[in-house]
């Protein structure tokens, strides 16, 4: 099994219900076990107008491919209604929208085709993955880039701010809760 690291965002909707639902879906995809969510974050948009996002990092371990992997995480786009291509507003880049899952990292995997952009392209230079992502891999390296702590501190001039959940706990894949001061 592979580490995958997968990050969320959304910005239109109920964004604390959307995220806990596709956290609770990433726990449930085949050949892949669900291993850690982060806090949720509020971030500011980058380079767009527009509501501020909630974002958030999962580990899985998965025996998934990163093809496979990545339809997946496109399909559940769709359950979660957004619409890639065809012009809508979810098609422009950092646009709105409903949910965004963006598969960061695959082990140790370097891929540079159409499709897919292994580590993510734009994610050492973001704040609003690099911060949660330092809170379930403290340790990790990004393929090409160094330590997400390092990378963290280039980037701090970006606001991301934790999260307080409205609910008062966090639903995992598990079951279980995790109370706010947890977060």
């Amino acid at each position: 099994m592979r580490q995958a690291y997968i990050g969320l965002g959304a910005n239109q909707g109920d964004l604390e219900a959307t995220l806990n639902a596709a956290v609770q879906a990433l726990g449930s995809l085949e050949q892949s076990k669900f291993i850690a969510s982060s806090p949720f974050y509020l971030s500011a948009p980058i380079d767009a107008d527009g509501p501020d996002y909630l974002n958030a990092v999962v580990r899985l371990d998965t025996d998934l491919e990163p093809y496979g992997l990545l339809l997946h995480l496109l399909e559940l786009e769709m359950v979660f209604g957004r619409k890639r291509g065809g012009g809508g507003a979810d098609a422009r880049r950092n646009a709105p929208r409903s949910i965004d899952l963006d598969l960061l990292m695959v082990g140790d995997l370097i891929i540079r085709s159409a499709p897919l952009v292994l580590p993510h392209p734009r994610m050492h230079e973001r704040a609003f993955v690099l911060r949660p992502l330092l809170d379930i891999a403290p340790e990790l390296l990004i393929p090409g880039y160094g330590p997400v702590a390092l990378l963290l501190n280039r980037v701090s001039d970006q606001t991301v701010v934790p999260f307080t959940s409205s609910e008062g706990a966090e639903t995992r894949p598990d079951g279980e809760t995790n109370p706010d001061e947890d977060r």
